[in-house]
């Protein structure tokens, strides 16, 4: 059975998950993309003046998008670079954030994702378990082993959330030392106050978390995009039961 066929069947009353099948969808999660980091977040972006977020891996991506089916909105979206693609790739994306120099034996296995956002009247527990359910089919069609990314956290609090999250996962969610990355750019972390209160967690971060992931060091500071990256890896040997049967089946 073909993935958009198997994903058919994840929707609830409004919203339905599949993979992009032609430029006119992928141009639709372009523009929700836009609205969520250019607009919202206030990212610097090359292609603002086109009312879209595109780059030079979008061609060489696939990219699930959730739907609204009463208004034909796409309000969810991922991108992934599967393996075959990444070698055509003069690197992963992540790799402009980060030395993955210690993913070197894993990379032919690893799936990369990113640009994940959600329409801001959809963020709800039923999109994001839509995107999930997404990701597990296709990294399980692709082989994958491993499901890689950069979660992002907003810088517009000064850095507090950012730095409080990483007191909290670096300890209980660090990746083993050999699957350790480095910034290019570190979050200066030693120059943020963060004696309040823990941050909550982001949903993104959240479900990666739950679902077995590792935080595989120190997040970058990406100023295009005023947020703090962390790169979480998933190897989907990990995957929780709880997800695995939800998500995979």
């Amino acid at each position: 059975m073909q993935l958009n066929e198997r994903l058919a069947s994840r929707r609830d009353a409004r919203l339905t998950v599949r993979v992009a099948t032609n430029s006119e969808d992928i141009y639709r999660a372009q523009k929700l993309r836009y609205e969520v980091f250019g607009i919202e977040m206030g990212a610097t972006l090359a292609s603002a003046a086109q009312g879209i977020d595109t780059d030079d891996y979008d061609a060489l991506c696939d990219h699930l998008i959730v739907e609204d089916r009463a208004s034909g909105l796409v309000v969810g979206t991922y991108r992934m670079l599967p393996p075959d693609a990444a070698r055509r790739a003069p690197s992963l994306y992540s790799e402009h954030e980060f030395d993955l120099g210690r993913l070197s034996t894993i990379r032919e296995h690893l799936i990369e994702v990113g640009r994940s956002c959600v329409h801001k009247e959809f963020r709800s527990g039923a999109v994001i378990a839509l995107l999930w359910s997404g990701l597990a089919d296709y990294v399980g069609r692709h082989g994958g082993r491993y499901l890689a990314g950069c979660a992002s956290v907003s810088l517009a609090d000064g850095g507090h959330q950012a730095v409080s999250l990483y007191r909290q996962l670096e300890g209980r969610h660090l990746s083993p030392s050999e699957w350790r990355v480095t910034p290019h750019l570190p979050l200066p972390l030693h120059e943020v106050q963060d004696d309040a209160a823990p941050a909550p967690m982001p949903p993104l971060i959240k479900g990666y978390l739950r679902a077995g992931a590792y935080v595989c060091g120190e997040p970058a500071w990406d100023p295009d995009f005023n947020c703090a990256d962390f790169f979480m890896l998933l190897p989907m040997s990990r995957l929780t039961g709880r997800y695995n049967k939800h998500f995979v089946g």
